[in-house]
Parts: structure tokens; sequence; C-alpha cells
């Protein structure tokens, strides 16, 4: 644990996080990372679904040694409190009324048969932003239907483009659409939480809350994977974008490449070709006219001509970082295809402090992915690991005013899970 930086951007601001699995733990995670001090509510004996999900280190499955929720909840506080349970009630008011913001992720309508809903803990604390994370929204006909990462990429209009044309559409890897919705949900709830501070009223003290109402296929259909320049373009010519054919010419050179040791991407083809061939030195019979024309990106006799003939005996003599230094010194686009080792080592990432290392208590010594951008007056920094399953459980409740003997008592009434390793 790292204690000597200077408080982050968002020190004092408190956040009661009822999320689970992806979306909303990132989004709670970006409050958390950057100074924000989070409590993160989970359900005994369990805690959050991600704890079950792997990867494990060793491939040995634990509960607290998954890396998506080591990853996920960095510098948060956690406790463990069975929400169904009558006796925490009186847990839930004092929470509400310590929090600056509450974040869940609950099917619409669970939050409020839990007793944790928009309209019961704003009635306890009016100043309260309070975001809600969920598939469709709170409100619409699809409000109560489920969903997932393939079923939110497939649906937010773009996953028809991918993959070959003769083919069915073809998901592109990972939660990418998941973190999206995360990282949009950090952004609002921080934007209604920017704009209750601006107004007050004589039941808010210190300003005014709001329902934050997150549609994670929403945030697909504005998010820049594609997806809002074929919406844009959709407006004015009506047409659908459509998965490449296989074969043909699309320019060149303007592929994945192998090298002498991995992969390279290209992307020197039309109106860059000329850069590409002084990439490759100008060879002379690369300045024939006959390759200035224009319509020679089209023609796919030339393409495998050129690669054939001049571009892969160049680059396959040639590391990553050989072809790319020459790529980048023509103003190529281009780049390395990196493997999670390669990421690991990579000089640049590496002395800008994209990782950081923490010793988590049952875990180990690991590396995290570190700050996703600088702020050099307030620094991101890996304060704590995630929290064991009910680690600060004894902790908060003392600092929300009970006494070892009520929270005792709420142990053994198995409203409460306390983590001895977290005493």
């Amino acid at each position: 644990m790292i204690t000597s930086m200077p408080e982050g951007a968002l020190s004092g601001l408190k956040v009661l996080d009822f999320t689970h699995y992806v979306a909303g733990p990132y989004c709670t995670k970006l409050l958390a990372d950057y100074g924000a001090d989070v409590i993160k509510v989970e359900r005994p004996p369990d805690g959050d679904g991600s704890r079950r999900m792997g990867p494990y280190p060793g491939d040995e499955p634990h509960p607290e040694k998954s890396a998506q929720f080591l990853h996920l909840n960095t510098n948060k506080r956690g406790i463990a409190v069975d929400l169904k349970c009558s006796a925490v009630v009186d847990i839930v008011e004092r929470l509400a009324g310590w929090a600056d913001i509450v974040v869940e992720s609950y099917r619409p309508g669970v939050a409020d048969r839990l007793g944790i809903g928009y309209e019961r803990l704003s009635s306890i604390n009016p100043a309260l932003v309070y975001t809600s994370i969920s598939n469709f929204g709170q409100t619409g006909p699809y409000r109560d239907y489920r969903g997932s990462e393939i079923v939110f990429y497939g649906m937010g209009g773009e996953m028809h483009s991918t993959g070959l044309a003769d083919r069915e559409p073809l998901k592109l890897g990972g939660n990418v659409g998941l973190y999206q919705a995360g990282a949009v949900a950090a952004v609002a709830t921080m934007g209604a939480a920017l704009a209750g501070s601006f107004w007050t009223d004589d039941e808010a003290e210190g300003g005014i809350g709001q329902h934050v109402d997150i549609a994670i296929l929403e945030t697909q259909l504005g998010s820049v994977d594609r997806r809002q320049s074929a919406l844009l373009a959709y407006q004015y010519t009506g047409e659908l974008s459509h998965r490449p054919a296989s074969g043909g010419s699309g320019g060149y050179p303007n592929a994945v490449y192998p090298c002498s040791d991995g992969y390279l991407q290209i992307n020197g083809s039309r109106m860059y070709f000329p850069r590409a061939v002084a990439m490759l030195g100008n060879p002379a019979e690369l300045g024939a006219e006959r390759w200035k024309d224009p319509s020679s990106q089209g023609n796919a006799e030339m393409q495998e001509e050129f690669e054939g003939e001049y571009f892969l005996p160049w680059i396959l003599e040639r590391t990553r970082a050989e072809a790319w230094s020459a790529a980048q010194q023509n103003r190529v686009l281009s780049g390395p295809i990196n493997t999670m080792a390669d990421l690991d080592v990579d000089p640049s990432f590496n002395s800008r402090g994209v990782f950081a290392e923490g010793d988590h208590p049952v875990a180990g010594r690991m590396r995290y992915p570190g700050r996703p951008f600088i702020m050099n007056g307030s620094p991101w920094r890996l304060r704590s690991t995630a929290p064991l399953l009910g680690q600060h459980t004894k902790e908060v409740l003392a600092e929300m005013g009970y006494s070892a003997t009520q929270i005792a008592g709420l142990s053994d009434a198995g409203a409460i899970l306390v983590n001895a390793e977290g005493d």
C-alpha cells in the first residue's frame, strides 16, 4: 500500500457502492482511484459475483484472487451486509445520510425491494446523487430484459459490420461495452454532483441531488467504437455499413503484417502510399507512373505484386521495433500488435507509470493497471488493493456510531459479515 503521495482530486467525496460485476464497479473504481471514499457493499456469504470469475493466479479459483475483482475494486473499502435482513435497515439509513453519492447496478425495481431505492434514500438525504446502471434503463419496454456484453454489442448497431462478409456477424473480444458504460456512468455521476453543488434549497444542505439513469445499451449507441459515426452516416445516406468481403483490394499496405518476431499494423494505403514507398527505401520500380495512378490502390493484381515482391520481403527481415521505427520516421500510420507480455515491459507505459504494484493480503503482490489519465496537481495513486469480503465492516459501522457490542450482535444474527483479517 502506498501512502506518501498527495491527496486525490475527489478526496472528501463519499460514495456508497451497491454495484457488482463490471459496469458499476468500474464506475465507482474511477471515483475511488481519484480519491473518493467508496464503501462497497456486498452480500454475505459470497459477495460480488465477479469474485467467482477468473482469471486467477495459478489458475486456482479463490474468491479473494479474481483478477477482475482485484482490478475493479482498488482503493475501496468493503463491507458485507445482508440487505434482505430487517436488522440492517438502520445501517442503510445511516450510510445514506453519510454519502454524497450512491451507485447501484441492480435490475430495475430490485433496489426498491431491498430498501435502497432512490425514493427512500433521497428522502433521507435530499442532496444525494443517485446513479442507477441497468441494461436498458429504468423505463421503457425493455426495462426488465436481461442483457450481456454480446447482447449490447449486437443491439448497439455495428456488430453486423464485424466479421467476414460471407459469414455471420462476429463480436470483437472482451468487455469493452461494459467498461464503456462504467466510464460514462462515472462522468454522468460527477456531472450531477457538480450541478448539485451550484444549487441549494431549504431541505438539501450542501446541494440538490438527482437520479442519474444509465442504460448500458444507450452508452453503446453513442460509442465512438464505429457506432456513432455509422449512425450519423445513416442519417445522410440511408446506407448501412457492411462486413468486408474476403479477397479483393481495399488499398495497400493496409493490414496486419508479419515481422521476424511478431506482427505490425500498417495503414499506408491510398493517399499515404508514397510514404509507404519511402519507408521501403524508394525502390526505383515503385516510382513508375502506374503506381501513382489512384486506381492502382483498387487493383488486386498490383497489390499482390507490391506485397509479394517489395513489402513482405522488407518487413519479414525486420523486427516489430525496427519496422515500426521505419514506419514512424516516414509518417506511416502503424503500431505493433502487442501481447500482454509486451505491454508488461513496454518502455513508454512503464516510464509514464501506467502500472502500479500492490500487496493484497491473500492474492499477494501483483501489478495493476494504473491511472487512465494524468492530473499533475492531484495524481492517481494506489492507496489500497481490493477489499477482502467484509474487511471493513467493523470499521465502517463504528464510524456510523455502532458500538462493538452492537456490531457483534449483528454479526451473530447473520445480518453482517466481519472479516477477522480486516480487523
